[in-house]
């Protein structure tokens, strides 16, 4: 018996072999269909997975035989990685000086052997699909071919295998980044609120108390530093509801009539212009998270009172339930959305670029922190628009 020499690159082939995280993993349905296939189609009684590690060869799919690794020393593996043949074959093992006293040989009855190298994207030779026999006998052209292209199967297995172990990695780096920037983002918007009140309220002192002193332009500039601060509070306001969205669930839920909660909505906006709002003709009975719903309501109804320009302002209101989804439209003649900008809408910071009916810009904020609620909620939304003439938003929830 000859052993198997290691390779002049096994360091760079054993590093490689690490990267897939498949030595010393449980038994797996695909990599044992392709033995078994291996085995059918070759008409022999053992067909293996093998990965070469240092001292071992571990058998990822072992048919026909109960154990799952043997000594790198006695296998034929360790010399089939080193064959650059397409297959590795050897007729009868009793024959071959490579092989003659193999334990294999002797105690398995490991007589006929052929192998395919399982090659890395970047060369190395990680292991092999190999079939063994207890007679001597040869191969036919097509189970040849059979045999290589089940090879690249494995190796295709193996690949997707290792892709998915990286994507699970980013996976979580990104779930606890994106958790760290949520702490912060609370952090500092908890943080600034109150700054931000003291600014607004020392604006109005130095208003009261010097407003005779003042020039009509230091005037303004306290109105500018007061509106800045409302503004800047108000975005925070809306980046802390962005992020508390995530902590709404589907099943804390409530029943409530629908109209009742859109009264309370028009009542906190307090609409003090030309306004015809028309509910739902049908008072519906509704079981979601009411939060969750008074919420994406309040802020698509509010969007359709301050983007707008007419002098009176229409909102049409509807609800459906089909099944086991409530189905919403609201429906405004205001300013409207213009088409390249209607599938941005919905992604945190993407503005349309319009003023509002106070010449404010919007932060980009209010549409996101919606659709989060909403496929929360076990829904989705979508919009259609018209400039000029108004914005028709379309959502339906799971009813729980």
């Amino acid at each position: 018996m000859i052993k198997p020499t290691i390779p002049k690159d096994e360091d760079e082939r054993l590093e490689a072999l690490q990267e897939y995280g498949l030595l010393d993993t449980l038994p797996d349905r695909d990599f044992d269909t392709i033995t078994a296939l291996a085995s059918s189609i070759c008409d022999v009684p053992i067909s293996l997975i093998s990965l070469l590690d240092s001292d071992r060869n571990f058998l990822k799919s072992h048919h026909g035989i109960p154990f799952n690794e043997s000594p790198r020393d006695i296998s034929f593996c360790g010399h089939a990685i080193l064959d650059e043949n397409p297959i590795f074959i050897v007729p009868d093992a009793r024959k071959d000086l490579r092989f003659i006293n193999n334990p294999l040989v002797k105690t398995q009855d490991a007589i006929f052997y052929a192998g395919v190298r399982l090659l890395s994207p970047t060369g190395y030779p990680l292991g092999t699909l190999c079939i063994f026999d207890k007679k001597p006998r040869s191969l036919t052209e097509t189970q040849q071919e059979s045999l290589k292209m089940l090879g690249h199967q494995v190796m295709n297995l193996l690949e997707a295998r290792k892709k998915n172990k990286e994507l699970i990695i980013l996976r979580d780096i990104m779930k606890a980044k994106n958790k760290e920037l949520k702490n912060f983002a609370g952090i500092i918007s908890h943080d600034m609120k109150m700054p931000l009140a003291n600014m607004i309220v020392t604006a109005d002192l130095l208003k009261a108390k010097y407003g005779t002193q003042l020039d009509e332009q230091a005037l303004k500039y306290l109105s500018y530093l007061k509106q800045s601060s409302f503004t800047l509070s108000d975005y925070i306001s809306g980046l802390l509801a962005h992020y508390e969205s995530d902590k709404i669930r589907k099943n804390d839920v409530e029943v409530f009539n629908l109209q009742h909660l859109l009264e309370e909505i028009f009542d906190l906006l307090n609409i003090n212009m030309a306004c015809e709002i028309n509910f739902p003709e049908e008072d519906i009975e509704v079981r979601c998270n009411r939060a969750a719903l008074e919420q994406i309501l309040l802020n698509l109804i509010g969007n359709s009172l301050k983007y707008n320009d007419k002098e009176k302002i229409i909102i049409d209101i509807e609800c459906n339930r089909v099944k086991n989804k409530y189905l919403f439209k609201i429906t405004d003649n205001g300013i409207g959305i213009p088409l390249e900008k209607q599938h941005e809408i919905f992604k945190l910071f993407s503005i349309v670029g319009n003023l509002d009916r106070n010449g404010n810009k919007g932060h980009g904020i209010g549409l996101s922190t919606v659709k989060k609620l909403i496929l929360n909620l076990g829904g989705n939304i979508s919009v259609t628009s018209e400039l000029g003439k108004g914005t028709t938003f379309s959502f339906f929830i799971a009813t729980v």
